[in-house]
């Protein structure tokens, strides 16, 4: 039996938002992610092997068993919940509530989360577009097309905006890019040059590191 740390914690949540981007969960990727040592990430993979919530599927890759996955999405929820409360209640900016949430997931007891989840009125996605797993039942964890692929003339609806650059997420809310705005894809600049887009009437420039942070769909004109 794995006891429930910070640390435990941190690992399960980051391994199921690595999988469900769609990138590779190897020991390197994960010390990446989390700013620790290789050493540190075998040591606390072994350990989640042993208490059956972490499996390798293969020799590099790892994934989430049935109960790991449970613990994380436990996390998840409470993170998502958090962020939406700092939002929403004390007027967090939408760039600073990540960060907040880290600390306070871990202390965060059943009781208040589910008083806090009752006071929003039951929410399903958090200030970013990130949907907020339930407390019971099932979860669907959806990444829509990135910005960044979508091709010129297009219309596209923001669903989710990644918050793992608090800078950029910063940058991108100035310029009016949230969950539900439309924007409209001018055109591509050559030669690796920005995306120029329009929000709200005014046009942008908007390079990679930004377009590829945007995720929704493209609607009809």
């Amino acid at each position: 039996m794995v006891t429930m740390s910070r640390a435990t914690e941190d690992y399960l949540k980051t391994i199921y938002q690595l999988a469900t981007r769609g990138e590779p969960v190897t020991t390197g990727v994960l010390a990446a992610a989390l700013g620790v040592s290789s050493p540190s990430v075998s040591a606390m993979v072994k350990r989640l092997e042993d208490g059956e919530l972490v499996a390798r599927p293969d020799n590099r890759t790892l994934r989430l068993t049935e109960s790991g996955e449970q613990a994380a999405l436990r996390v998840v929820r409470r993170h998502r919940l958090l962020e939406t409360f700092l939002a929403h209640v004390l007027d967090v900016p939408w760039d600073e509530v990540h960060a907040e949430a880290e600390l306070l997931e871990h202390a965060l007891s059943d009781r208040l989360e589910e008083r806090i989840d009752t006071a929003l009125g039951h929410p399903t996605h958090d200030p970013h577009g990130d949907p907020i797993p339930p407390r019971h039942g099932r979860h669907e964890e959806k990444w829509g097309a990135s910005l960044e692929t979508t091709a010129a003339g297009s219309r596209f609806v923001v669903d989710r905006v990644s918050d793992r650059d608090s800078a950029a997420l910063r940058h991108l809310g100035e310029l009016g890019v949230r969950p539900g705005v439309v924007i409209d894809v001018d055109e591509q600049a050559p030669f690796g040059g920005p995306r120029w887009v329009r929000i709200e009437g005014a046009r942008h420039p908007l390079g990679t590191p930004l377009t590829r942070l945007v995720h929704g769909r493209v609607v009809n004109p």
